[in-house]
């Protein structure tokens, strides 16, 4: 709390030196959250027992401008409720930043942001905030970007090391470097995005021990389209490069496809269906080469089921995924209600452990996920959700555990954002 206060101070006492034209606002987002989980991620094993337990995000956003200049620093502490005594001297996470970055206009097309910022593009499926995790995703990262209408391109680059270093050393706390290009443009009723992203990965060579990197290239490109009462968008990206497993590099060949179809039957009711592919591996497959489809930095908790079965930090260089899913939406006032129904397959083959002759059924399960939101007022957020898991054989056997339990996840979420100060002179 004394270091919160000690930044609000200094950036009041900017404001009233300040010679030139200027803007400072902040706001403060405080966001508890109730989770009940009893097979969440996974299916319950025999033995365990259902949790809970509540966790908060705490975030202090600052935004500045000033002429060409623009800059933003949110602080943020990421606890669950209890994670240290009640008499503690010290919190266990600390305070950490989120973002904090500069950006200077060039000229009215062009602009340069350099430090850490979120980067999300789309719907983001490969590149996103992961605003559900309490965490949230930023990058270390330097952004070109050129504006004008109907037309934007973002120039995307990054360099990692865990310090300051004298010699070369192996760096694994993230990818080393990163470059990304994204381009969108608007025709009429059509959307079109392009993407390329390229990501490097360092790792020692045995036995000879060099450090080495591997490159991975995701490419692709998100259409949307909205006419009327309709609207629908198709995701294309395809994989290549290299990938480290265990001690040689291997080749990726992956892909991906997604589509989804809306139609707004009223001003309150909405229904939508959508397929998924992700590709991935026969567990027979004898190849080297990696055919699992990666969403590398996508905000993967918004696709393929709440209960974040698939993707969500787990699920990697596996027989890939299809999900056949609708969605149901209907909104009233303050309230919103999604009804979200899933029938999960795999996209390539499962051997049977008990008899390697044979190849096991492709359907994993279904989930239904219900969730609803209700503005109590502009700055606060109250939402909740429902969420059961019906697994199959198959699913026992890609996540362990007994499909026979009753394999469900509740939550529920205060989300308060209030504005603190706005000031200008």
């Amino acid at each position: 709390m004394k270091s919160l206060q000690k930044i609000g101070l200094s950036l009041f006492l900017m404001i009233g030196t300040g010679a030139f034209a200027q803007e400072l606002d902040a706001n403060l987002q405080l966001r508890p959250r109730y989770e009940y989980r009893n097979g969440f991620k996974e299916l319950m094993k025999d033995g365990s027992l259902p949790t809970s337990f509540v966790s908060q995000r705490s975030r202090l956003n600052f935004n500045f401008k000033q002429e060409k200049l623009k800059a933003k620093l949110t602080f943020q502490n990421i606890r669950v409720w209890g994670d240290v005594p009640t008499t503690t001297t010290a919190d266990k996470n600390g305070i950490a930043l989120f973002e904090a970055w500069a950006q200077y206009d060039i000229n009215a097309k062009w602009s340069a942001r350099l430090g850490r910022q979120v980067l999300s593009y789309d719907n983001q499926r490969i590149m996103g905030e992961i605003d559900w995790a309490q965490q949230g995703q930023s990058h270390d990262a330097a952004l070109i970007s050129f504006k004008q209408p109907n037309h934007q391109l973002d120039l995307g680059f990054a360099l990692n090391s865990d310090s300051e270093k004298l010699y070369r050393e192996l760096y694994t706390t993230s990818y080393k470097h990163m470059q990304h290009a994204w381009y969108h443009t608007n025709f009429d009723n059509l959307g079109m995005s392009l993407l390329f992203l390229n990501v490097g990965f360092q790792y020692q060579e045995v036995p000879a021990n060099n450090l080495q990197v591997d490159n991975m290239q995701t490419f692709g490109t998100y259409l949307t389209y909205k006419k009327n009462k309709f609207d629908g968008n198709l995701g294309v990206y395809g994989q290549t490069g290299k990938g480290k497993l265990v001690t040689e590099n291997t080749s990726i060949s992956a892909f991906y496809g997604g589509l989804m179809a809306n139609y707004a039957f009223t001003d309150k009711v909405k229904a939508g269906l959508g397929y998924e592919f992700l590709s991935g591996k026969d567990q027979d497959d004898t190849d080297s080469k990696i055919k699992s489809f990666n969403p590398i930095f996508g905000t993967n908790h918004a696709f393929n089921g709440y209960m974040d079965y698939f993707y969500v930090g787990n699920y990697k260089n596996t027989v890939g995924l299809q999900d056949i899913f609708a969605k149901f939406t209907y909104t009233s006032n303050k309230w919103q209600f999604n009804a979200m129904p899933h029938a999960f397959m795999t996209a390539a083959d499962v051997i049977d452990p008990t008899n390697t002759s044979q190849k096991m059924d492709c359907y994993l399960g279904t989930e239904i996920d219900l969730t609803a939101s209700y503005t109590l007022q502009k700055d606060i957020t109250i939402a909740g959700g429902y969420s059961q898991m019906f697994g199959t054989d198959t699913l026992e056997v890609l996540k362990a555990g007994n499909k026979g339990y009753d394999n469900n996840w509740a939550w529920v979420m205060i989300t308060i954002n209030p504005r603190i100060f706005s000031t200008a002179k």
